[in-house]
């Protein structure tokens, strides 16, 4: 982080307005649970939980033996299935499992406990680095939606994130990032509970309302992007309704704008085909405005920004081949 501010010193501030600090797999503040490049992992598996190095299983040991329990401190639940495994599959996950039990309380408050202390480190160390330079910090967050609607939220658990039925698991996180500053960037702003695959209980609707609300009881902006390439009219509502997500008797949604920042995932060739590059400008102006305008308004202003970027379009176009 130092060389980067040292390197690029003269453009921070003014060019770059913002850092994003990785944090782990993908950027995002999470344990590596369910690992897609090799095919270890295909969704919607619950994971598996990543607590087999020696110096985990040293803090596990240290931990189980502070509260008298030395038994707790050799590893994770034996019986939390594998990577590709369904809750009621394993004994831990399923409806009234492990994971509500003393011991699964235990386990599962000192996983989530060191990867905030983990996240923790890594935000004071860039909230030092980057004082009074005038750019603002910000971290990624997993929209870990999957069996969302589950009450042991497996596939979160053993990400790191101790949200359950019955426990807010992003308050700790939101609070961590308000301490030092930095913006909370959230994914899948996109997505709809009805596209999902049903049997897997996913909800990304309602994943982001905790998320949101969890940040404006921290005190910490929000940003978005969206998990997947999507460049349908129905994605773009979504992104700009959950951009402007508000709660009904909120009382702190006076002191917020809704999201202060969107990332689009990912410009491609296919951005630039058909009808796309006219609704992704129809789309950005909506996001600029701040509001829905009326949809002729719309369609004739995104023609004529169509016709005025499309030299732009094509050299960008080019560029992708």
């Amino acid at each position: 982080m130092r060389s980067f501010r040292d390197t690029f010193k003269e453009f921070l501030g003014d060019c770059i307005i913002e850092i994003q600090v990785g944090m782990g797999p993908a950027g995002e503040l999470r344990y590596p649970s369910y690992p897609e490049s090799n095919g270890t992992w295909r969704f919607p598996g619950i994971g598996e939980f990543q607590c087999y190095d020696k110096y985990m299983l040293s803090s596990l040991r240290a931990a189980a033996n502070g509260i008298g329990k030395p038994e707790w401190g050799h590893g994770g639940p034996c019986d939390s299935g594998c990577y590709n495994n369904w809750p009621e599959d394993t004994d831990f996950f399923r409806r009234d499992g492990g994971w509500n039990s003393p011991y699964g309380e235990f386990f599962l408050q000192w996983y989530s406990d060191l990867l905030l202390a983990h996240g923790e480190r890594i935000l004071a160390s860039a909230e030092g680095v980057f004082r009074e330079s005038g750019v603002k910090i910000s971290g990624k967050v997993a929209g870990i939606h999957w069996h969302y609607g589950s009450r042991s939220h497996p596939a979160e658990l053993t990400a790191g994130y101790y949200n359950t039925r019955f426990r807010d698991g992003y308050l700790p996180i939101a609070n961590m990032f308000g301490r030092h500053g930095v913006v909370l960037n959230f994914t899948c702003i996109e997505m709809k509970d009805y596209e999902q695959v049903p049997e897997a209980r996913c909800s990304p609707e309602n994943l982001i309302k905790q998320v949101i609300l969890a940040a404006r009881k921290a005190g910490v902006p929000v940003a978005g992007e969206n998990a997947l390439p999507r460049f349908d009219e129905g994605a773009y509502r979504q992104i700009l309704f959950n951009s402007r997500l508000t709660f009904h008797d909120d009382p702190h949604e006076a002191s917020f704008e809704p999201m202060c920042a969107f990332t689009f995932l990912r410009m491609s060739q296919n951005l630039f085909q058909g009808d796309n590059w006219q609704q992704f400008v129809s789309f950005v102006q909506q996001m600029a405005a701040g509001k829905v305008i009326n949809e002729w308004e719309v369609a004739d202003k995104a023609s004529v920004l169509a016709h005025e970027t499309n030299p732009i379009v094509q050299e960008a176009a080019s560029a992708l081949t």
